[in-house]
């Protein structure tokens, strides 16, 4: 769809959006955690203060010019840098948010706190949080199923597992009730596209509980002869809170192999596929880019357009996938979307505005029990184009 069509973005100036929302109570409570949970020094503190008062009120403001990527966002926020907040399209302005909330706690600096994950303390409370072990024995559980049932099962587990976002829990409540509601189903077409000689990307979102049922997805693929191979994508740098990066994987493989039994064993084949060629790992700079799937560099379209099938996990990356973009619901997915080079399907549990893709009888059925489907994380949906 050429660009003058497009429905107009998502901003953050509408009281009514999500994105309202996330700016006037979840982000500062990000930034309270944060300051709360580190030794941070007065020239961390007074940063992240002046972040959230620019965000509150504020002009938008470059990076600094000493840091390594000023021309890369220089060029990106050409048209929103001296321009308030509010007025910024809600995917370009969380994901400038987020760098440079790195930039106030000195992640790219030459001081002590170079290299240190901000968000850390919470994934590392995640993955030794007791009710963990229910996530934990699930695996050993799933292999009890019939044959055909085992593939559902941990693919259910991956989709249902997105609703693990750190950066969601904040500011709300988090609601254990499992309305397991797929408002949009293609599964039946998903799974005749996995074989023997299949490569799939998988794009994770989620550190901690999320990540840990990618990893059982990708090694039922890889044992079950549905993949050859698996590239796992991962965010390169702490990103979104949770958003899990290449230490996120270690700390997961470890945390499966400390757990006797089926755990163990799928950590123990995970490793022994990356250190082969069947699991990959890679952590491209573009998934820390303000920019939608539209916008793909080359390189990395020629991965994508390489697989048999690409997994996108989350909500970050179906708002990336859709521009971030005022769709009508009903509007099909594979429309609604960029020109992709291969089959992609998307995994998320509904956490923000954008969607498309619901029957228009599940649409009605559903806006009658109020908004808040929408976004409460108490849906999914799982969408494959074409």
């Amino acid at each position: 769809m050429p660009d003058g069509c497009l429905p107009p973005r998502l901003l953050n100036s509408d009281p009514e959006g999500f994105a309202w929302g996330v700016w006037h109570d979840r982000t500062p409570r990000l930034v309270a955690g944060i300051r709360d949970a580190h030794p941070y020094g007065p020239e961390q503190r007074d940063a992240l203060d002046a972040l959230l008062e620019e965000v509150a009120s504020g002009m938008m403001s470059p990076l600094p010019r000493a840091a390594h990527d000023h021309d890369l966002w220089a060029g990106w926020g050409r048209e929103r840098f001296g321009r308030p907040w509010a007025e910024a399209p809600f995917l370009w302005s969380e994901s400038y948010f987020y760098r440079r909330l790195l930039e106030a706690v000195g992640y790219f600096g030459t001081g002590p706190w170079r290299g240190v994950d901000p968000f850390g303390h919470l994934k590392s409370a995640e993955l030794t949080d007791p009710e963990l072990e229910a996530d934990l024995a699930a695996p050993a559980d799933q292999e009890k199923l019939p044959a055909g049932e085992r593939g559902e099962a941990k693919l259910l587990a991956s989709l249902w597992g997105n609703r693990a976002d750190l950066g969601f829990r904040i500011g709300r409540e988090r609601n254990d009730a499992r309305a397991e509601d797929l408002v949009s189903d293609d599964r039946a077409r998903l799974w005749p596209l996995l074989g023997p000689s299949a490569r799939v990307v998988l794009v994770a979102d989620n550190a901690g509980r999320e990540l840990l049922a990618d990893l059982v997805l990708i090694d039922h693929l890889l044992e079950h002869g549905l993949a050859a191979e698996v590239h796992l994508h991962l965010k390169p740098q702490p990103y979104m809170v949770s958003d899990a990066t290449p230490s996120d994987l270690a700390a997961c493989v470890q945390r499966l192999a400390s757990v006797p039994g089926t755990p163990a064993d799928i950590a123990a084949r995970l490793t022994r596929a990356a250190a082969g060629t069947r699991l990959r790992v890679s952590a491209h700079p573009f998934y820390c880019a303000p920019q939608p799937y539209r916008d793909t560099p080359a390189d990395l379209a020629a991965e994508y357009a390489a697989s048999t099938l690409t997994l996108m996990k989350g909500d970050l990356n179906y708002r990336r996938l859709t521009g971030d973009r005022a769709w009508p619901a009903t509007t099909p997915f594979t429309t609604a979307i960029a020109p992709f080079p291969a089959p992609v399907a998307a995994l998320r549990t509904l956490k923000s505005d954008v969607l498309t893709g619901v029957p228009a009888a599940t649409l009605t059925a559903l806006d009658a029990t109020g908004p808040a489907w929408r976004t409460a994380g108490t849906h999914a949906l799982l969408q494959l184009s074409p």
